[in-house]
């Protein structure tokens, strides 16, 4: 009886344990989503502040869009760079240092004297840029490691509630700072947001970086974890392809480009962040004609359109969370590649209808639509990427960075040229629709590895079962990957 007992009362310590940690994991990250999102809203009211700056320093629109060329560079090449530094460095250490980077550059700026300005403006560009990137890419690929993997999209979706908040309150609040205390005050609010965030980081124990804690030295995901089986279910080939890349990665053939071996071991992921920057792409217009079309509904007070859009666009993007957030404790599943394809496709068609004039009631919902699809792309994204092996995953998001910078940057300048010539309705609607039938295609091939795995399985179930292959609740976030 005694030896009955036992298993029973470890089983019930283990799984008390376990509780325990993960409470706690949860607890630490929702205080550095508190940072991340206060430092968020440094970024989005420096945004506008340092544009405004920016014209009223030079008097030249074209400073304005060089100074967002450069920052967007930035962000670029750090994206290409950031995989490599999380290989060396943890994911804590670049995501201090990337808010000590920019709170400083912020003090360099204050302290410039006037005839600096162009150069710390410059300076404040490239490091805000690049920081950002960094930033971001360093927490997306590890919050499998803070949080587990059976939380991600818990986590994924609650970084983007706080960054979506954070958003409103920085533009929002943006003018009134400006013209209440003037652009130093707003630039030493900005750097303390930095500065906050950066704290928070210091204190706080961040799992993540340095090839993931060095423990998959060979490229393997820790077992029972998604990308521990190829990044999903029957492509087991591509999880010994990943295994071999990234092993050819820590071998010292440095040239090698690993961000594109880390999506060359799951197809599918090569077409998913494809798709990502062609919907930077159609993002870029829409930020850029929406000034126009406000101008051209009351041309006395433009701003009032643009903020009230953006308002109920992130209504609608923090509502997606917590739906989001509920389904994934109450199932255990993420949304998935379909969720993907299916919001980019609604998203897309959202802002198309933004611009076609209806009224402003119908266009408030519009708006709703099109925050609650991004927040539901933004997720599925994001986790989908996590399923990949923790020694491949930083580049992975780093490559998608680069995609997504590249794609608003060439967006920006042809939307610029076309919006001169083309109705912002014209303009969005075939930037969006390029988005729309790329997303097309990354469905039709989702249909198509779904098909095939169920032909497959149907004659493997019982080689599984010896195997022993979980099947895990979230399986559907990953099963394009073989595709």
């Amino acid at each position: 009886m005694g030896s009955a007992d036992g298993p029973k009362a470890d089983e019930t310590d283990g799984d008390a344990r376990k509780a325990r940690d993960t409470a706690v994991s949860e607890r630490r990250f929702r205080f550095l989503v508190a940072g991340y999102a206060v430092s968020s809203y440094g970024t989005f009211l420096n945004m506008v502040a340092l544009n405004l700056f920016v014209y009223e320093t030079t008097g030249r629109a074209l400073a304005m869009g060089l100074f967002m060329a450069v920052r967007l560079a930035s962000g670029f090449v750090a994206g290409l760079v950031v995989g490599g530094l999380l290989a060396r460095f943890s994911a804590k250490s670049i995501m201090l240092w990337a808010n000590v980077g920019q709170g400083a550059v912020m003090l360099v700026l204050i302290l410039a004297p006037d005839g600096m300005l162009t150069g710390a403006l410059m300076a404040v560009s490239v490091v805000i840029g690049a920081c950002g990137t960094l930033f971001m890419v360093a927490l997306r690929s590890s919050i499998p490691e803070m949080v587990g993997e059976d939380r991600r999209a818990w986590a994924n979706s609650l970084s983007i509630t706080g960054r979506s908040l954070a958003m409103v309150a920085g533009f929002a609040s943006a003018g009134v700072v400006v013209s209440l205390v003037g652009y130093t005050a707003a630039f030493l609010v900005d750097m303390a947001t930095f500065v906050a965030c950066a704290v928070t980081v210091a204190l706080l124990p961040i799992a993540g970086g340095k090839g993931a804690g060095g423990k998959e030295a060979d490229g393997s995901a820790p077992e029972g974890s998604e990308a521990s089986k190829g990044s999903g279910g029957s492509e087991g080939s591509g999880g010994s392809v990943a295994g071999k890349d990234a092993s050819a990665a820590k071998s010292g053939r440095r040239w090698r480009p690993v961000a594109f071996l880390a999506l060359a071991a799951a197809p599918g992921m090569g077409l998913m962040v494809a798709l990502r920057g062609v919907d930077a792409f159609g993002s870029s217009s829409h930020n850029a004609a929406l000034p126009i079309y406000s101008t051209s509904l009351d041309a006395s007070n433009p701003a009032v359109f643009v903020s009230a859009f953006w308002c109920v666009w992130a209504l609608g993007n923090i509502g997606a969370q917590q739906v989001i957030q509920r389904y994934a404790q109450r199932t255990g599943r993420s949304v998935g590649a379909l969720g993907f394809g299916y919001g980019t496709v609604v998203m897309s068609a959202a802002f198309i209808a933004a611009f076609a004039g209806f009224p402003l009631a119908v266009t408030a919902v519009i708006a709703l639509i099109a925050g609650a699809a991004d927040g539901l792309t933004e997720v599925a994204y994001t986790s989908h990427l996590q399923t990949l092996p923790a020694t491949l995953r930083g580049h992975a998001f780093g490559l998608s960075a680069t995609f997504e910078n590249l794609g608003f940057g060439v967006g920006m300048i042809l939307v610029a040229a076309a919006l001169d010539r083309f109705s912002p309705l014209a303009v969005v609607g075939w930037s969006h629709g390029a988005a729309i039938v790329v997303a097309v295609v990354f469905l039709l091939r989702v249909a198509g590895v779904r098909r095939a795995e169920r032909t497959g399985r149907a004659g493997l179930r019982k080689e599984e079962a010896v195997e022993g292959r979980p099947d895990r609740g979230d399986r559907d976030g990953a099963e394009v990957s073989g595709g």
